[in-house]
């Protein structure tokens, strides 16, 4: 079995659900720990382990067809070293939920097996194929033309304004962003912003979060172009999964009058690994969840 550089990473309910492609088989392979704690909401990996080591236990005096389906594969695990771990088919996952005694796993399953089809769901397919593209000429990265070839490979046959600036007022909470009526000419300042330092790499992309230039989608595809901006300028980019949701969220808030918490966040989670396509696909994947409602 022939396993690429490419994984996944979805969020359910704020617990992670690993899953790593298999190039030879054309499917995703899922870790059965993180489902085993999706679906008990338990975060404790030891637990997770011991709840397991004892389904399975169960699950083979029954002779149960799924111990056999499960294979080993290697994940990152928290401490970001790769571990070998029990892992399943896509096609074997609704079996290992019935099989816990958990009311919690009809929502799973309801999760597992809708979640790709929503908006959000396309989109992220979507944006992993943006490693394979040459979406965005190199001399263009800090462009708001950049940007919006990005929004429309991203929404591009899910909304109708895909890459289109908008033209109507907006806000998010108690949040206003730029008026509609002054958002082309804020945009063209913008883009005249200098980014050949981390400081103004950071001032351009909040400059552009307070713009927030689409009607939805901004912040998807706004890290996106951040991170072209970096590996250009800089040869780095941001390991996202280094940052949590609510920290960001937060510091992203924070940051239409004070962007030194999300200058901060940023700073600690540079990587030089720019060619890495999971660094990448962890990127699109925790990018996406900092979307999801709580």
């Amino acid at each position: 079995m022939t396993m690429s550089q490419k994984i996944s990473i979805r969020f359910y309910k704020d617990h992670k659900v690993r899953a790593v492609w298999d190039e030879d088989n054309n499917q995703w392979w899922f870790s059965v720990l993180d489902i085993v704690g999706a679906i008990n909401g338990q975060a404790d990996h030891e637990k997770n382990r011991n709840y397991w080591k004892y389904l399975k236990a169960k699950l083979k005096k029954k002779q149960s067809e799924l111990v056999s389906a499960t294979t080993q594969l290697k994940l990152t695990a928290a401490d970001g070293k790769k571990y070998k771990t029990d892992v399943i088919s896509q096609a074997n996952v609704d079996k290992l939920a019935k099989a816990i005694p958990n009311n919690q796993a009809t929502d799973f399953l309801d999760w597992f097996t809708y979640s790709d089809n929503t908006i959000d769901g396309q989109s992220r397919k979507k944006a992993y194929t943006l490693w394979e593209s040459n979406l965005v000429a190199s001399r263009d990265v800090g462009k708001v033309k950049a940007l919006q070839q990005i929004h429309a490979y991203l929404f591009g046959g899910l909304y109708d304004f895909a890459g289109k600036i908008r033209t109507k007022t907006i806000a998010k909470g108690n949040t206003l962003f730029c008026l509609a009526e002054y958002l082309h000419q804020n945009l063209k300042t913008i883009e005249q912003m200098p980014e050949t330092t981390f400081d103004e790499i950071v001032d351009k992309y909040v400059e552009m979060n307070v713009a927030h230039p689409f009607m939805e989608g901004n912040g998807r595809s706004t890290r996106i172009w951040l991170d072209l901006i970096f590996k250009k300028r800089l040869g780095m980019c941001v390991d996202w999964s280094k940052i949590d949701k609510r920290d960001y969220l937060d510091a992203m808030i924070a940051s239409h009058l004070d962007s030194s918490r999300i200058r901060e966040l940023l700073r600690g989670a540079m990587t030089d690994r720019i060619d890495d396509r999971e660094i990448f696909m962890k990127g699109i994947d925790y990018s996406y969840y900092y979307e999801q409602e709580d």
